[in-house]
């Protein structure tokens, strides 16, 4: 009796991968991918949070240099960084200052003023805040 079907004949090769190890080995692959993906996003995180421990103290500092080098108290305020530093932004905020022992201040000749240096950056949740206390 010859075959109705030639073209659906078994060879009986046992090299060929069943739809079960293909679908386990792609269900590995995607979990691994998972892991990278998500490794990758923490450590871009972190290096933005890094990049803006580094930035913002050093423009607070510099803006507080920028303050000490008037002769007047600063007003409450707020501005950019310009151009080199798109994006951040700060803010000042000034009031006298109230300590719990007002005896140790008696001989100021001017009052204590509590001065706050706030540099946020617009792109992220971030801020630095500076507090400095001076007599002007």
């Amino acid at each position: 009796m010859a075959k109705e079907f030639p073209y659906l004949s078994y060879s009986g090769n046992d090299h060929a991968f069943t739809l079960l190890e293909v679908m386990i080995a792609v269900s590995i692959i995607a979990i691994a991918l998972v892991a990278l993906f998500g490794s990758q996003s923490r450590s871009l995180s972190n290096a933005t949070e890094a990049h803006f421990n580094v930035i913002a103290p050093m423009l607070a500092s510099g803006k507080l240099a920028e303050l000490e080098s008037e002769s007047l108290p600063p007003n409450n305020d707020e501005g950019g960084f310009g151009d080199e530093f798109p994006g951040y932004r700060w803010t000042i905020e000034t009031e006298n200052a109230n300590f719990t022992s007002p005896e140790a201040l008696a001989n100021l000749e001017k009052p204590l003023k509590k001065v706050e240096l706030t540099v946020l950056w617009s792109e992220t949740k971030f801020n630095y805040t500076l507090t400095y206390y001076s007599s002007w």
